[in-house]
């Protein structure tokens, strides 16, 4: 049985990636950190279909993620998949941008991934086995306007990346990137309708992204037929950024 580490477990991508991993051959572990409601209607959805727990957790703080991956592990022995999928966006001017604005979408998007993938590769290592999936973000490629911040935080993921894959891939890690484009749900409700309709235009499929999309690659990367596969940044956008 794989166990599978899933952050922001309570979000539209998140829960989606939970639900396509659901299967007896799995164990899943739902970190969130303020969504308690939508975890718990997640589990009762899901309790039938495999095992599953869920843990609380700020991981912006190393003390308590240090604490969760040791109660984790003691637990459950091992985790054989990370998917770091919690994360926050922001819409400001760069001349608006205030440290705390920074802090907030540092912590939240740099911190947090670094700090859990430290704790947990750790025992990948000791395992000699692992599967790392970064969740990004197409602005982390191409830079989004009135979201600079946001988009250094997903560039920076995207580094993250490349060189854990290198440094972990002796380890038999794989480590990968996902790259959405705009997809439904609520990180993008700030749009108007005649913004959403201008994204829509500019995308060669014609379509939003639904969560399901992203879970498709999430599946594929932590499955065998990926492993062979390394410090890929994978844009899934509908060649919007083409």
């Amino acid at each position: 049985m794989k166990n599978i580490l899933i952050t922001g477990a309570s979000g539209d991508i998140g829960s989606e990636i939970a639900r396509k991993f659901a299967s007896k051959d799995n164990r899943l572990i739902l970190v969130y950190n303020n969504s308690k409601k939508k975890i718990d209607y997640l589990l009762d959805e899901l309790m039938e279909k495999c095992e599953i727990s869920s843990y609380k957790c700020d991981l912006t703080d190393d003390e308590l993620i240090s604490a969760m991956i040791e109660d984790i592990i003691s637990k459950y022995k091992h985790i054989d998949c990370l998917i770091n999928c919690a994360g926050v966006s922001q819409i400001k001017q760069i001349q608006d941008v205030t440290l705390d604005d920074y802090n907030f979408l540092f912590d939240n998007n740099v911190k947090s991934t670094i700090l859990l993938t430290k704790y947990v590769s750790k025992h990948m290592i000791s395992a000699k086995y692992g599967k790392i999936i970064n969740i990004s973000s197409i602005w982390g490629n191409v830079g989004a306007s009135m979201e600079s911040v946001y988009s250094a935080t997903k560039g920076a993921i995207n580094s993250f990346t490349l060189s854990l894959a290198k440094e972990l891939g002796y380890s038999n890690i794989t480590v990968n990137a996902i790259c959405p484009g705009l997809i439904e749900g609520k990180m993008n409700s700030f749009l108007t309708d005649e913004e959403k309709k201008t994204l829509i235009d500019s995308t060669p499929l014609g379509r939003t992204g639904q969560g399901s999309d992203i879970a498709n690659i999430c599946e594929f990367l932590c499955s065998e037929k990926a492993d062979f596969i390394t410090g890929q940044i994978i844009t899934v956008d509908g060649g919007l950024t083409l």
